[in-house]
């Protein structure tokens, strides 16, 4: 299964999510715990489009994002998706490369 970096920042009103693998994808909240549900809402929108479905970038394009971050506190979390939109995205590449 693919995974994707999802990087939550405090604001100053709360907090706001984003992955660096899914563009547009940016919840925010007033708690963690809200920010997070949106964020697994709001992939679980983005990855449904399986032709567009982005592919995890790995560690190297991680640690950048992490780098570019303006949050001046970041969490690095897991959110559990629904497993079967995992595996339908996930068909879509090969060897790394996104079939057609």
């Amino acid at each position: 299964m693919d995974k994707y970096l999802i990087v939550l920042e405090k604001s100053e009103t709360g907090f706001s999510a984003y992955s660096p693998d899914v563009v547009g994808c940016v919840p925010t909240g007033a708690t963690l715990e809200e920010t997070t549900e949106q964020m697994r809402s709001a992939l679980a929108l983005h990855l449904a489009d399986v032709e567009n479905c982005p592919q995890p970038r790995g560690i190297d394009a991680y640690l950048e994002a992490l780098r570019d971050s303006e949050g001046e506190t970041f969490f690095l979390t897991h959110i559990p998706l629904d497993q079967v939109l995992i595996r339908v995205c996930s068909k879509k590449f090969v060897g790394g490369v996104r079939s057609r």
